[in-house]
């Protein structure tokens, strides 16, 4: 199965909801992540979709709601908790901020 992360207008993940593969596949069996995005258009009448791996096989994490997904790093980024805490780029998780 694929999952899909429904985002807003400031790239704030709404939902996350899940695809039969055969919606990503091509006329050559290949999946393509716009065939999914094009299905969940359909599905749920427009937004914005992108792919998210569970296995945090592409875009770093797994979506979450209230995640953003950072276009520049192609990357879901959960909130930022309170307190010093610093973006680790190679994974994009928060860790404490060492003084």
């Amino acid at each position: 199965m694929a999952h899909f992360a429904e985002l807003d207008e400031n790239n704030i993940v709404q939902r996350v909801v899940v695809v039969a593969n055969e919606e990503l596949l091509d006329s050559q069996t290949v999946e393509q992540e716009a065939l999914g995005a094009a299905f969940c258009i359909g599905l749920f009448g427009g937004g914005t979709w992108k792919q998210t791996s569970y296995n945090k096989t592409m875009r770093k994490n797994y979506a979450g709601v209230g995640d953003t997904y950072d276009q520049s790093r192609d990357a879901f980024i959960p909130p930022k908790p309170d307190g010093d805490w610093v973006l680790d780029e190679e994974t994009c998780q928060w860790s404490p901020q060492n003084d």
